[in-house]
């Protein structure tokens, strides 16, 4: 076998092993393999691809997004027109039963004739697709249009990875299927979060989101969209001995490679229709994706074929629908909710209104920006949308019917520019579109998270201060500050619910234990907004003590490396509140806290340290040392720690059960040393 055959055959089984991995993960939700491994084969592929590019195909899993955006979505003719549903309005179970009775009298059935075999499903509320598919690859998608004629949206189809680029098993020579492409829930919150911490722009609701990423001309902006995809129908055939009924038929679909929604069921009569219904109305709310209805269908496609159609609507199937997830209300008031990190959300307080099957008084609002972009003001009609557990959220205004005395809205001035929990400054840094409390350390709504971060591991390292025992410090009235914490004692900790006297015990020695942290420790403990490990590490490094620290301004923090504008502001702003200077003076007071920071000379204003610019690289287990005192104590003597060896590693410090990093050393020729060793250079 020549090298070229042995790389074809490579190629192939990578792109096997991919398209395996995309359908259990994307299709199935049960991932064999862990992303680094998926991660690992895809770069191979990748490499291989581009030192052959003969072998590149357009069913190539690298081949999701590529090509350059296109000036307009071409128009495609559909060979069979992608019809619309019948819907049926009336929401009580009125409407399974006129269904029934319109299909029985045009079959022409008595009441002594059996019911009828019915399926029915979810409807989805996304946009509708046609996937077309020529042995067994998949060759152009379209979006419904009017039905007969739709348009190319073959490239952002390909960026769905749920969606298979080849059919599995024997392949019909021409199948085309119809679905529904549509945003998750949990997709459609985590994008719109990242958007509004980017400062760029929301989608409105989850249909929105899918339609107009189906819809994009790039289809490298489409991939930036996390959308998913179900089948439902089929369109024209060749070569292919269609099921039955339309149950196997989406049986079949699946055993292809489509993801099939599991929300189906086969029934008789309009009894079946009925309790599908009521069983799906009441999980709606719990489902991860937009329904607002089902679809009853005929399940045989015999009798399908003899009932026909309406003009653009099949007579053997109908929507039924559910109450609709939004509605029209007035915004009479604008409220703001101080959240655990600080961060001051505008809420609209509105006129009740019955959306998504509950009465809604208030919606957010998110921040500034998502005001400003819809423009929602004090009396304004808007409308709000409410969709399973997601917090009712204002989509629009109707602007015909705004009262002339309204005005643009401003959180830091209705607010008036301080937090209305704790009285701190309230503030909004450059780049960052929420409004902030200052107040970190004393304000009531952050205190929990404030303490919590403050015992975390990498921080004070208070072990057995979790969640749980701090809602009951906070909520109980023990801690109000985290000063409070070090007046904490095993008779008062014994009384709390459940709550043994060896765990209080264990409690008051972490905390004491904790009494003398790295200068490092207690800045990232601090939990100053947009200050991180190595932040903290590099303002310990350069200005060597708290009060240095304190005093400097944004200018002189920004002569910190790495340390940009936003941070140094964030920073200047921590320490100019006066409440946290407070809270920080009560932590260092030997009557109170009783912290003693270890501190040194920063290189403000001392030499170097004597391991400045060296690099190390930790690897097994020091006899010792725990690994992250030894990284701290190499940073504190001005070196680097890094977690791969390269040729501009000076040293690794290796211990017992080194791995792959030694051997890597001692490939490159880097020095090696023991623990010993590292704390004869630290001397």
């Amino acid at each position: 076998m020549t090298v070229s055959e042995q790389t074809a055959q490579r190629v192939r089984q990578l792109r096997e092993e991919i398209l395996h991995h995309d359908y259990q993960y994307y299709v199935l939700d049960t991932p064999e393999i862990p992303d680094s491994e998926y991660d690992r084969l895809f770069r191979e592929l990748q490499t291989l691809e581009a030192q052959h590019p003969e072998l590149l195909t357009p069913e190539s899993p690298t081949q999701r997004v590529g090509g350059m955006p296109v000036s307009v979505l071409a128009p495609v003719r559909h060979r069979m027109p992608m019809l619309s549903i019948e819907t049926e309005t009336d929401i009580t179970p009125n409407g399974a039963w006129a269904f029934d009775a319109r299909t029985r009298k045009k079959l022409g059935l008595d009441a002594s004739d059996p019911p009828i075999e019915y399926a029915a499903e979810l409807k989805f509320d996304g946009l509708a697709i046609s996937l077309r598919y020529e042995n067994g690859l998949l060759v152009q998608a379209a979006t419904r249009g009017d039905g007969e004629v739709g348009e190319d949206v073959t490239q952002n189809i390909r960026t769905i990875r749920q969606i298979p680029l080849r059919l599995k098993g024997s392949t019909p020579e021409v199948l085309e299927v119809r679905g529904e492409v549509y945003m998750s829930r949990p997709d459609f919150e985590r994008y719109n979060a990242r958007q509004r911490e980017l400062g760029k722009a929301t989608l409105v609701n989850p249909r929105n989101g899918a339609a107009g990423s189906i819809r994009q001309l790039d289809s490298r902006l489409a991939a930036q969209r996390p959308l998913s995809f179900f089948v439902y129908g089929l369109g024209e055939t060749k070569g292919w001995n269609v099921p039955a009924t339309h149950g196997k038929l989406l049986d079949a679909l699946k055993e292809f490679g489509f993801p099939v929604c599991a929300e189906r069921t086969v029934g008789l009569g309009a009894d079946s229709l009925i309790a599908f219904h009521q069983a799906v109305s009441a999980k709606r709310d719990s489902l991860p994706y937009d329904i607002d209805g089902v679809v009853y269908k005929v399940n045989s496609l015999d009798l399908q074929r003899e009932l026909g159609f309406r003009t653009r609507e099949p007579h053997w199937a109908v929507a039924h629908k559910f109450p609709a997830q939004e509605e029209m209300t007035v915004v009479e008031n604008i409220e703001v909710q101080v959240g655990r990190t600080g961060a001051i959300t505008p809420v609209a307080r509105l006129k009740p209104v019955f959306v998504g099957g509950v009465t809604v008084t208030n919606a957010t609002l998110h921040n500034q920006d998502e005001i400003d972009r819809k423009d929602v003001r004090i009396g304004d009609t808007v409308i709000v949308r409410r969709a399973g557990d997601v917090i009712p959220e204002v989509v629009s205004v109707i602007l015909n019917r705004r009262p002339e005395s309204s005005r643009p809205y401003s959180l830091l001035e209705a607010i008036h520019h301080v937090c209305p929990v704790c009285g701190s400054h309230a503030v909004r840094l450059p780049e960052e579109a929420a409004v902030r409390c200052t107040g970190e350390l004393v304000c009531p709504a952050q205190r929990k998270q404030a303490i919590l971060h403050f015992a975390s591991r990498r921080a004070m390292d208070i072990e057995g201060l979790g969640e749980k025992l701090v809602d009951q410090l906070v909520d109980g009235n023990i801690v109000h500050t985290l000063a409070d914490l070090y007046r904490l004692d095993v008779p008062r900790l014994s009384a709390l619910e459940r709550m043994a006297e060896k765990s209080a015990q264990n409690i008051v020695k972490a905390l004491e234990k904790s009494k003398r942290p790295t200068l490092a420790r207690f800045v990232y403990a601090l939990g100053i907004r947009n200050v991180g490990e190595a932040t903290a590490k590099d303002l310990a490094r350069y200005f060597g003590a708290l009060g240095n620290i304190a005093a400097a301004d944004a200018a002189a923090l920004q002569e910190v490396p790495d340390v940009g504008p936003v941070v140094a502001e964030s920073i200047a702003q921590f320490f100019s509140e006066s409440h946290n200077r407070e809270i920080i003076a009560q932590l260092r007071d030997p009557e109170i806290g009783g912290i003693e920071i270890q501190e040194g000379q920063g290189s403000r204003s001392a030499s170097a340290g004597r391991l400045s610019g060296q690099i190390f690289v930790l690897t097994g287990t020091l006899p010792t040392l725990k690994r992250e005192e030894a990284k701290e104590m190499i940073e504190a003597a001005g070196g680097k720690v890094s977690g791969s060896v390269s040729s501009k590693t000076d040293y690794v410090v290796a211990g017992e059960e080194a791995g792959s990093k030694l051997a890597k050393a001692q490939e490159l020729g880097v020095a090696v040393i023991d623990e010993t060793a590292l704390l004869q250079l630290l001397e």
